[in-house]
């Protein structure tokens, strides 16, 4: 049998319209012990993800454990980003067992759900498993999650793919929220994400566009 090719992507690649983001307890106490990832390269990667959202007009709900009473505020990254987000507080460590949080999910009505946090192992994984044994897909962004440990951080990252989670990092969701280069109404937004918080791969950005500009060149 011969296999034709079809120009589509596949249907598992991410679209700013077909999924909800879950942005968990990123939130000062949480962050004090993380050790997997520097807090620094962690807090521009939060900062990349709740950009992207806002830009893409994904979706978004926030959620804190305890905030009045242990584990702090926000990061700025995200409460800048959402400053009147309706935070969903709460006591469970399992996310997905607050009424609340079902309540937003529900009347959001996406299948399709995208989830990072801290602790990895905790207040990540409770939602991912929970959410993929009632039949959501759901995609776990890695370099936007944190735990004490990097053991704890990778078998629980291992946990939840063995369970049918599928790994993204910040950048990858960025891009393939824009996916096409021709696509100007976001390629701004895109773009001007990437330079501040991308990376060498922002950098290059800058560097293209700057040396362009000097010698002449068009912007692609």
């Amino acid at each position: 049998m011969n296999i034709k090719a079809v120009a589509k992507p596949a249907r598992t690649l991410l679209s700013p319209n077909d999924h909800a983001l879950i942005l968990i307890d990123h939130q000062s106490q949480m962050a004090f012990n993380t050790k997997s990832i520097d807090i620094t390269t962690l807090r521009t990667n939060v900062a990349m993800l709740a950009r992207a959202a806002k830009g893409f007009r994904v979706p978004t709900i926030v959620t804190t454990v305890s905030k009045d009473t242990f584990a702090g505020p926000l990061f700025n990254e995200i409460a800048d980003v959402f400053p009147n987000a309706e935070v969903i507080d709460r006591t469970t460590s399992n996310g997905w067992e607050d009424e609340n949080l079902i309540r937003r999910v529900n009347a959001i009505g996406k299948d399709r759900l995208v989830m990072c946090g801290l602790w990895t192992s905790v207040c990540c994984n409770g939602p991912v498993l929970s959410a993929l044994e009632q039949g959501y897909e759901v995609y776990v962004v890695t370099d936007a999650c944190g735990d004490c440990t990097i053991e704890a951080h990778e078998r629980a990252i291992a946990r939840m793919i063995q369970a049918g989670a599928r790994p993204i990092t910040s950048l990858a969701y960025l891009l393939e929220l824009q996916r096409d280069w021709a696509r100007l109404e976001t390629y701004e937004l895109t773009v001007g994400i990437a330079k501040q918080y991308g990376g060498p791969f922002g950098v290059g950005l800058q560097y293209a566009k700057t040396m362009f500009e000097t010698h002449g060149g068009q912007k692609g």
